[in-house]
């Protein structure tokens, strides 16, 4: 029996209403890795009643989320998608053909938000602010750090991700960029969410993010090794 041919991380906490429109939208032979991370809403069962595979990471945290579905993840490329009804997993399509024909090593959705209170100006604020930071410490000019992504797992894994709160999806382009990778960045459509933000609902969740990245852009250049190799496929 073959493996997945996409594994999509999609880190839970309390996301009972919006589980049956994201899961519906995982594209077909891609598997679902809902990473239950304390859910009291019933989250776990309806995921399983849907076809994801569900995974539980007791520490509470987005970025102990995600690493999460990233250990259990079996196939070759992963994506992370939040799973509060706000992005639609199947635009992830194009992201996954990119890495694919090594065409970028990374790839990013940059956020267009659609609907009213789709992007609270504070978190927009926020974002702002860290791409800007995130320049000023890589390079790299990019407009979101959104959680819409797509890489090769063993790449992933080889940049040693420590953060397991706001900051990992920071840390992940820091040291990818650190590491030579190339990162690319598309518009996406954002959506009104589904229920509240466990993160950037107020001006205080968001700028207690802000500080957890702050920390982050203030490591050290990752070591070497976390590059990817010559001659891996891509």
């Amino acid at each position: 029996m073959t493996g997945p041919d996409v594994d999509v991380v999609l880190p839970c906490l309390d996301e009972a209403d919006a589980l049956p429109w994201v899961l519906e939208r995982i594209p077909a032979g891609w598997r679902a890795l809902v990473v239950d991370n304390g859910s009291t809403d019933g989250s776990p069962d309806i995921a399983r009643e849907l076809g994801a595979t569900v995974v539980h990471e007791p520490r509470r945290g987005f970025g102990a989320a995600c690493h999460a579905g990233l250990t259990a993840a079996t196939a070759d490329v992963v994506c992370f998608c939040d799973c509060d009804a706000s992005l639609d997993p199947g635009l992830l399509v194009p992201f996954v053909a990119e890495v694919r024909s090594g065409t970028a090593d990374l790839v990013l959705g940059r956020r267009r938000p659609r609907g009213r209170g789709a992007w609270p100006a504070h978190a927009r604020a926020g974002n702002i602010a860290l791409s800007r930071m995130l320049r000023r410490r890589t390079g790299l000019r990019l407009h979101d750090l959104g959680p819409l992504r797509a890489a090769r797992r063993e790449a992933l894994l080889g940049l040693g991700l420590t953060d397991r709160r706001s900051g990992y999806p920071l840390q992940m382009v820091v040291r990818a960029a650190d590491a030579g990778w190339r990162v690319t960045e598309h518009d996406v459509p954002y959506l009104p969410r589904t229920g509240a933000s466990k993160v950037t609902g107020t001006w205080r969740g968001t700028w207690q993010a802000v500080r957890d990245m702050r920390r982050v852009l203030a490591e050290p250049p990752a070591a070497p090794s976390a590059a990817i190799e010559e001659g891996t496929p891509r």
